[in-house]
């Protein structure tokens, strides 16, 4: 095995690590700050210039704290179940294309970890896995809110995954490939899926919002029946990866997102800059517009729970499985009739 791809590759990893660790922590600031303003409220404002600092006070906060194990919890697992949590939210950003190829020295650098060509399947395995972690941790609590929580979060995440198995149907019926990478270039300029499958999206959109967890789908952490879900027995940074792990989620699916229906790092002109100024530059730019486009997502999702109270667990229910999954399947109907008139 060539070391230079190796060592390109963990420098990759390492950076994609750190920057959605960095952005789960400021997603915690940036939170509090958007529900303020909705709230005509100031937010933190202690901590640094204008709060800035809040989150490494938080940190350090979670690090200091008393670690408490439950002497009635299952010891092994109840440790596995938040690292398992934080693991399945960080290893989804390894198939994501986070810009076109650089050229460094005469040698081409792709932006992206791996390019599999069933990409969106890893997602969606990786999406199912990071349920076990809320599961491991409900039950090794011993505790009953606890452990009803975590049914709660399973039932919610098989209910939405078949809905949001079947918008990504219809996606691939348009786009004819699982590869990520293959699937930006298609949205090349103007070009985005968002476009062609506006239903798709939606319904992948409000899926997203209950594989997360985030309000209104936050049925697993309904403080009013549920002390504090699924999590509600852990404390200093085992409850960090939990909190760190949902935010890290957030990010993730609007990465997602972004990549499947809003062109990824495509933006008007890109050919212009490329060929004029260099190629390089228009990568950057790409990567850099990519993100702008995720900040955009990720201040929706916090939008949305400020200004959508929660849903009862039955209504949570019955639009996973009367309203979203029939929608699904005629959205697949539709983008099967469009493309074989397209066809004649």
């Amino acid at each position: 095995m060539d070391i230079n791809f190796v060592i390109e590759k963990f420098i990759l990893v390492t950076i994609l690590f750190a920057i959605s660790l960095v952005i789960a922590m400021y997603s915690t600031y940036a939170e509090r700050k958007v529900a303020a303003f909705l709230q005509d409220r100031l937010g933190p404002d202690r901590a640094g210039p204008f709060g800035i600092l809040q989150p490494l006070a938080d940190g350090v906060k979670m690090f200091m704290k008393e670690e408490i194990v439950p002497a009635t919890s299952n010891k092994w697992l109840f440790m596995v179940g938040p690292g398992l949590a934080m693991l399945c939210a960080c290893i989804g950003t390894a198939v994501i294309p986070w810009g076109q190829d650089l050229t460094i020295a005469g040698k081409t650098v792709p932006l992206q970890v791996t390019d599999i060509n069933v990409g969106v399947l890893y997602i969606f395995g990786v999406v199912s896995l990071g349920v076990y972690g809320v599961m491991i941790g409900g039950w090794a609590s011993n505790n009953k809110y606890s452990l009803l929580s975590a049914i709660r979060a399973a039932s919610q995440n098989i209910s939405y995954e078949v809905a949001m198995g079947l918008s990504i149907i219809a996606l691939l019926l348009v786009t004819n490939s699982l590869s990520l990478k293959e699937i930006v270039a298609q949205q090349h300029s103007w070009h985005w899926n968002v476009l062609y499958q506006p239903l798709g999206f939606i319904i992948f959109m409000v899926c997203s919002f209950a594989e997360t967890n985030r309000a209104p789908f936050d049925l697993p952490e309904c403080e009013t029946e549920l002390i504090g879900g699924y999590h509600t027995e852990y404390s200093s940074m085992k409850l960090g990866f939990y909190l760190f792990a949902e935010y890290i989620n957030m990010f993730v699916s609007s990465t997602v997102m972004v990549t499947l229906y809003f062109g990824g790092y495509n933006y008007p002109g890109m050919d212009w800059v490329a060929a004029h100024v260099a190629p390089n530059a228009a990568a950057l730019i790409g990567t850099g517009i990519f993100f702008i486009k995720i900040f955009m997502f990720i201040f929706f999702f916090m939008w949305v729970r400020w200004t959508i109270p929660r849903f009862r667990y039955d209504q949570l229910m019955n639009l996973g499985w009367k309203g979203l999954i029939p929608l699904a399947i005629v959205n697949i109907i539709i983008t099967g009739i469009w493309i074989a008139l397209r066809q004649f």
